[in-house]
């Protein structure tokens, strides 16, 4: 899958070195974790939901992101949720690559593959309701705020008491909207 500046590839094993480096930044997991992800919790946890090999062949799950010098800046998800006619979007890009739009196009490319390929109903997202150019990033797409909910956690991140936040698009949303374009 390519955009104007950016390819998408499924990630695989081979940007286990890509996904090391972004999850050693404890800022870009400010709002997940609030620290750093050493490189066996990512090599024993993470790489292998990143990487399932019965990943859907039409194109769901994780996606790496290439700048077209080929500079590795980070991932996007589309992954079905419980109800197969739904899947929720994800992102996580390096530092470098924060406020230049690369969050928004390629979410915008995986929300015209779920919509116009495979015509699910619906694409959802979260994030911390702290997290402000996440928000920015959904609600640029065309993305609503759908919920707020506040969990009790037993070593809470800052923000979280105000919550994590659900935004959600639909098919004819995207549709009759503008595709994640602004006016």
């Amino acid at each position: 899958m390519a955009t104007q500046r950016l390819r998408l590839e499924p990630l695989t094993r081979e940007h286990l070195e890509d996904l090391v480096a972004l999850d050693a930044d404890p800022e870009v997991l400010r709002h997940i974790w609030g620290r750093a992800l050493t490189r066996d919790e990512v090599v024993e946890r993470w790489l292998p939901v990143r990487t399932r090999p019965d990943a859907d062949a039409r194109g769901l799950g994780y996606w790496a992101g290439r700048d077209l010098a080929g500079e590795f800046l980070g991932w996007w998800c589309l992954a079905l949720d419980d109800d197969p006619t739904t899947a929720e979007l994800g992102y996580r890009l390096h530092r470098a690559a924060w406020g230049r739009g690369y969050a928004t196009e390629g979410s915008r490319a995986l929300l015209e593959h779920a919509f116009a390929t495979l015509g699910l109903a619906s694409v959802w997202a979260e994030t911390m309701a702290v997290n402000a150019r996440s928000r920015a990033v959904m609600e640029k797409l065309g993305l609503t705020h759908e919920a707020t909910r506040v969990h009790r956690w037993e070593d809470p991140l800052p923000g979280a008491e105000l919550g994590e936040v659900t935004y959600r698009i639909t098919r004819e949303g995207w549709v009759t909207g503008t595709r994640g374009r602004r006016r």
